[in-house]
């Protein structure tokens, strides 16, 4: 079964382009799901079936995993076996039969729009890395943007004169305006830091020797800020995404503006956010950014 999970691995990697994270969290959830089979006498791909599988599912709820974790392992297996079906290893799918566990959507953890502005405020020096941090932190607010699409922006893709920024995801482009607050510190950052710190770099920001900034490099500049600003929370990248989204719908914006900013797929996992109501994209960023 190692062998076939590894193939199947290298498969996410080769041909899927899956990200780093999918492919981690795919190969560990796989890795639990054998070694429960091997200690059940399990060895061999072919000889798992239905009735072990959801053996396995209620061990892991018996081991107090939380309904999302067990829902993203099942998925993660399902996702094996239709693999191995579709190259013959497998002559059916053991996994039809499994019924992922209901998951309730709580709504997400925020800052206040006080703990955001305090949180903006705190880069306010003019040493080049404050300018940077300023810039990152208001536009990761400005623009609700994942911190892997924050430290994978290209300077081509701002632009300042038309106040917006072109994002790119693995299988599409979004453009998201930007307010004032985030055009001033982008446009600060650019026009006196930028050329001395990467004017070599295709990326936006990096970090201070002029490489490609790191997710955990950003992190560690967020809880700075975080801790200088007094904020007692366990402030995330993520958690300033739905702060963004949370104070829009607050101030007015509709759902299906939010989803093309936030750039879900499906706008049920926009509407986490509240209800929905009809207006044109920049007119509600316009009206509804709390630092418009």
């Amino acid at each position: 079964m190692e062998r076939e999970i590894d193939n199947y691995i290298n498969y996410l990697v080769d041909v899927k382009k899956s990200s780093q994270n999918t492919v981690q969290s795919y190969r560990r959830d796989l890795v639990k799901m054998m070694d429960y089979m091997n200690e059940n006498g399990v060895n061999e791909v072919k000889d798992v079936n239905t009735t072990l599988l959801r053996s396995y599912v209620l061990y892991m709820e018996d081991q107090k995993k939380s309904s999302a974790t067990v829902s993203r392992s099942i998925a993660s297996i399902r996702s094996f076996f239709i693999y191995l079906l579709e190259r013959g290893l497998v002559t059916g799918n053991p996994t039809e039969g499994l019924k992922p566990p209901k998951v309730e959507k709580k709504a997400p953890e925020t800052l206040t729009i006080e703990e955001v502005n305090l949180l903006l405020d705190q880069p306010s020096g003019d040493t080049p890395k404050e300018i940077r941090d300023k810039a990152m932190l208001e536009l990761l607010y400005a623009t609700g943007l994942r911190v892997s699409e924050l430290i994978s922006l290209k300077v081509s893709d701002v632009n300042l004169s038309l106040n917006y920024i072109e994002c790119h995801d693995r299988t599409k482009s979004r453009i998201i305006p930007i307010e004032n607050a985030a055009k001033h510190a982008l446009n600060k950052y650019i026009t006196d830091i930028r050329p001395n710190m990467c004017a070599d770099s295709e990326y936006l920001f990096t970090n201070v020797k002029g490489e490609m900034m790191s997710r955990q490099g950003f992190w560690k500049v967020l809880k700075s800020y975080a801790k200088k600003a007094g904020i007692d929370k366990d402030i995330t990248p993520h958690m300033i995404r739905h702060s963004f989204a949370t104070h829009m719908v607050i101030n007015g914006a509709d759902l299906a503006s939010l989803q093309e900013m936030l750039g879900h797929s499906d706008i049920s996992t926009t509407q986490i956010y509240l209800k929905v109501k009809p207006s044109k994209l920049k007119e509600v960023y316009d009206k509804a950014h709390p630092r418009a």
